[in-house]
């Protein structure tokens, strides 16, 4: 009696199922095999390139950006060693009636004949026996004795 359920069962399971409509692995069909089954969509390449493009390109102009700012500071602290090494020679080149100490603030001034000389009195404390046509720099002495200009072009 058993074998007879076992050959109906059997039957019932092998009988009614057309092989033309199964599949021998339904996970890689393209679409959702159950009535319960996650849809499933091919993906669109053109968009996915489109997002990592977009990705990509914000990422290297943000990298830019950093580097351009980087090479800004550069040139802006090259410009001031510049300025520095002018003055400094400029300075050297002066008459100098006097020692400059380290750490003190002096100010370079150009004369009506084209000659600088370098002053402890500021370009304000004159008075109307004012000895020069511009104030070019106040510097100060740094101990490796090259100067630091504090401010240019008054």
């Amino acid at each position: 009696m058993i074998e007879n359920q076992e050959k109906e069962i059997g039957k019932l399971f092998t009988g009614n199922i057309d092989p033309k409509k199964t599949v021998q692995n339904p996970g890689l069909i393209p679409f959702a095999h159950t009535v319960g089954g996650a849809i499933i969509r091919p993906e669109d390449a053109g968009k996915i390139k489109s997002k990592s493009l977009t990705s990509m390109r914000q990422q290297t102009e943000m990298q830019m950006g950093q580097l351009y700012k980087q090479m800004e500071l550069l040139v802006n602290q090259a410009n001031q060693i510049k300025n520095r090494v002018e003055i400094s020679e400029r300075i050297y080149q002066t008459e100098m009636k006097f020692e400059p100490l380290v750490n003190h603030s002096y100010y370079l001034y150009e004369r009506e004949n084209d000659s600088d000389f370098i002053s402890m009195i500021a370009p304000n404390e004159w008075g109307r026996s004012k000895k020069f046509t511009r104030c070019i720099s106040k510097v100060t002495l740094l101990a490796d004795h090259t100067w630091d200009v504090i401010e240019m072009d008054f």
